[in-house]
């Protein structure tokens, strides 16, 4: 009886913390059902497979996948360490915490005037915040290298003044990942690897994959495993501030586990608390229509992965190869998905599956004390399962939400207010955020706007 006693209180100590990151249990059936939008996808050729993971600050809580890594006879199924190309993901899990690393060490700051790193957009008011908040006015481009990225960038200084609106580019972040390299003195692959990936113990997220871990990684579509599958990309080397990431969901989980933490995983710290909370501060653009943090998509017309009941206080971001992260300090939970994506077309049902998994997981595994949110009214769930349940691509059910008001102070203690974004008067311009640890207070969250939802054009 005393071995039996002894093995029980040495059991908490013995287990991996990830098996024990539940403190309720999991519902029943809910990764099956998870598991059965991944079919459902899967039987309308949206996807060839995928990996779903939902967890919170402590762990993984749940993993749903389908499908096989390749479509080679008697191919490996995917899981959680299945490796992807993470494209657009790339922008939040390489160059934004890249640049936070150096706003953190006092080398940068938001206002920074981006001509002090590049001499071709001398006279201009092209600012970081501008880059990283995607109100540059810049608009993609075809590019060779990054010199000829820089000049063609540069030549677009009279299209659209900085601050006047959001416009979605990659040539934002390229140029981001090129001020990442001047800066440290080292290439953004080698920066994020040295201080990101590494102590976050992200085994397999990289830039430009080695050969021996090809046989692991997920093939996109046009592109055998292990090659980035954009074009810009491949053409600046592989490694590029827009994408080139590739990683699986066993390693986001930790990122999303570092962000729910402050700053700090497994009693580590990686980023301070002040630049986490700057990092996900919404800037309103677009007369508040859009939010958007340092990065970090907040509410937007690329909010496809928010779904129906994850707090205003969430962010997330998506990526072209059918990737997609969202994560919620307030109810304290992330959802990760990763597809090998086949229909680049059918962009609506693609974003309702990206909707729907992220309604699902947060209706069974949001946090009951989490910050103001309140419970998923038992009504809306038969709704919920019923959009699992029916295979069909018909426009889907639109939910009614009930949303609560966030705090002035949120659960991380820090103040939280919306920075602006200029719309139509010149004498305008963003909202001035503090680097390094000049000041603490950070914002207060704006409240939702009303109006209909819009529909992606691309993702």
């Amino acid at each position: 009886m005393r071995v039996i006693i002894l093995i029980l209180m040495l059991f908490p100590l013995l287990v991996p913390q990830d098996l024990l990151a539940s403190v309720e249990p999991i519902p029943p059936g809910l990764v099956s059902n998870i598991d059965l939008l991944l079919e459902r996808a899967m039987s309308e050729n949206l996807i060839a497979g995928g990996v779903v993971v939902v967890g919170n600050h402590e762990g993984i809580l749940a993993t749903a996948s389908r499908g096989q890594l390749n479509s080679d006879p008697g191919a490996e199924p995917i899981t959680d360490r299945t490796v992807f190309d993470l494209a657009s993901l790339t922008k939040v899990v390489a160059t934004t915490p890249a640049v936070i690393k150096l706003i953190d060490e006092g080398k940068i700051s938001l206002t920074d005037p981006v001509s002090r790193w590049f001499p071709e957009f001398a006279g201009s008011q092209l600012t970081v915040l501008h880059l990283l908040t995607h109100t540059s006015g810049l608009a993609d481009i075809q590019v060779g290298s990054i010199q000829g990225a820089i000049r063609k960038a540069a030549a677009q200084l009279a299209r659209k003044s900085p601050g006047t609106s959001f416009d979605y580019a990659d040539i934002n972040f390229i140029l981001l990942g090129e001020l990442v390299h001047r800066v440290s003195g080292e290439t953004l692959d080698l920066f994020c690897k040295e201080q990101i990936y590494e102590p976050l113990g992200a085994k397999v997220t990289q830039f430009l994959p080695p050969a021996g871990l090809v046989p692991e990684i997920a093939p996109t579509s046009g592109n055998r495993g292990g090659v980035v599958q954009d074009e810009n990309a491949r053409r600046l080397g592989g490694v590029a501030g827009h994408a080139g990431v590739f990683s699986s969901a066993h390693d986001l989980s930790r990122y999303a586990r570092l962000l729910l933490g402050k700053g700090t995983l497994d009693g580590r710290r990686i980023l301070s608390e002040q630049v986490v909370a700057q990092m996900i501060t919404p800037h309103l653009c677009n007369n508040g229509r859009v939010k958007r943090g340092l990065g970090w998509d907040i509410s937007s017309p690329f909010s496809a992965p928010k779904g129906n009941f994850f707090s205003d206080a969430s962010f997330g971001h998506t990526g072209y190869s059918g990737s997609s992260i969202w994560i919620d300090p307030e109810q304290d939970l992330f959802v990760i998905m990763l597809t090998r994506r086949s229909d680049y077309h059918n962009v609506k049902n693609f974003n309702q599956l990206r909707r729907d998994v992220s309604t699902y997981a947060s209706a069974d595994f949001r946090s009951p004390g989490s910050g103001e949110a309140q419970p998923v009214p038992v009504a809306e769930l038969p709704q919920i399962k019923n959009r699992v349940l029916v295979a069909s691509a018909a426009e889907a059910i639109e939910i009614p939400v009930r949303r609560s008001k966030v705090s002035v102070r949120s659960k991380w203690g820090v103040e939280r207010r919306a920075a602006k974004c200029e719309t139509k008067k010149k004498d305008r311009h963003l909202a001035k955020a503090r680097s390094g640890h000049r000041n603490s207070r950070i914002a207060k969250l704006a409240k939702n706007e009303s109006g209909k939802k819009r529909r992606l054009a691309k993702s």
